[in-house]
């Protein structure tokens, strides 16, 4: 079994409340759950509102298609207008590691 993770630092455009963070936040949360099977969640800069963080999850029985999935994924928020990916870090491992 392979376990896989990404964390994203993003910086938000014209946000200026913890309201708007959510609006923008709580959709790229959402898709990823919807198009990729993964667990996520909103998980640094919780109480700024121009940094969020976002980490996703995925565990998978073949590694190609655990990387496909995180590659995938991080396209995707890259992609968004919205917000600016500031980095990604990237974990991989085995059930038997």
């Amino acid at each position: 079994m392979w376990i896989g993770w990404l964390e994203f630092d993003l910086l938000l455009g014209d946000v200026h409340s913890l309201k708007q963070k959510r609006s923008v936040v709580r959709p790229i949360v959402a898709e990823l759950q919807r198009k990729f099977n993964v667990s996520a969640a909103e998980t640094d800069s919780t109480g700024l509102h121009r940094r969020a963080g976002i980490g996703i999850s995925v565990v998978s029985g073949e590694h190609g298609h655990l990387v496909d999935v995180l590659d995938a994924a991080e396209r995707l928020v890259a992609a968004r207008p919205e917000v600016e990916l500031l980095s990604v870090r990237r974990g991989l491992s085995r059930s038997d590691d």
